[in-house]
């Protein structure tokens, strides 16, 4: 490895998660260097064509150029990390261990391995020598068959021996029980009530629109439609509080950022 500290660029159309990924970089990486940030995969292209960084963590779902489409521009000049909401996006590329990826939300046990891999590979001074064209472009094509998936319009959760079917916009948050997740919603007369869905919290938060829904703790996800306001705490972190609804929620030091404007 040069002695040069190892430079970064990262790239994706949602600002707080791009500041959020160069947040969590300099926790897990300290040597590295975010040098540029990229809000598409044009600007991706150009600053990366300017500075020439050693690592580029690029969303596969930017307007105009994807990431994958950024990663054939860049070729085997950098290695690349993708990072997704989706998996299904990265099943065939990342099978063979040839390409890295990262998914939304972020959690630093991934990234602290995939930090890992790439200190490895930046030892070994280049990138993988496989046919890394023919990958892309068959994650391309994948990529452009496939589409970004719907979100959610409904859950279906269990009400004692009941299913309830529940629009989406009555979420009023979400809340990791172990392998299940609790849906707090409200019914058609505004009454707070609470239901279960078999299916961990961090496969549910995957399908959801990322402009309605936010992780605020590693347990919960909440409608931001339905955040009354938030208190800050003097120890980093700080609480939700909702419309109509008497329960609090937690906002971890992680995604505090989130509300800086609020």
């Amino acid at each position: 490895m040069s002695a040069q500290p190892p430079t970064a660029l990262v790239a994706d159309d949602e600002p707080l998660l791009r500041d959020e990924l160069a947040r969590l970089l300099v926790e897990a990486w300290p040597e590295l260097r975010v040098i540029a940030r990229a809000r598409n995969g044009r600007e991706a292209i150009e600053r990366f064509e300017a500075l020439e960084p050693d690592v580029c963590f690029l969303d596969v779902q930017m307007p105009g150029i994807t990431g994958v489409e950024v990663a054939r521009r860049i070729g085997r000049r950098a290695h690349v990390v993708f990072v997704t909401a989706y998996d299904q996006y990265a099943v065939e590329a990342f099978a063979h261990g040839v390409l890295d990826y990262l998914v939304k939300p972020v959690e630093a046990e991934r990234l602290a391995a995939t930090v890992a891999r790439l200190k490895e590979r930046l030892e070994g001074a280049a990138p993988p020598t496989i046919d890394l064209d023919a990958r892309l472009r068959e994650l391309a094509a994948q990529l452009h068959r496939v589409g970004a998936p719907e979100a959610l319009r409904f859950i279906r959760a269990s009400v004692g021996q009941t299913v309830r079917v529940i629009p989406i916009d009555a979420v009023d948050f979400l809340r990791s029980e172990e392998k299940y997740t609790l849906v707090a919603w409200r019914d058609e007369g505004d009454e707070a009530r609470e239901a279960v869905v078999r299916m961990p919290l961090k496969e549910l938060a995957g399908q959801l629109d990322r402009g309605q829904f936010a992780q605020v703790h590693r347990s919960v996800v909440v409608n931001l439609r339905r955040v009354s306001h938030v208190t800050r705490s003097p120890n980093e972190t700080a609480e939700i509080h909702l419309k109509a609804r008497a329960d609090v929620l937690p906002v971890s030091r992680t995604y505090l950022h989130l509300f800086k404007q609020m």
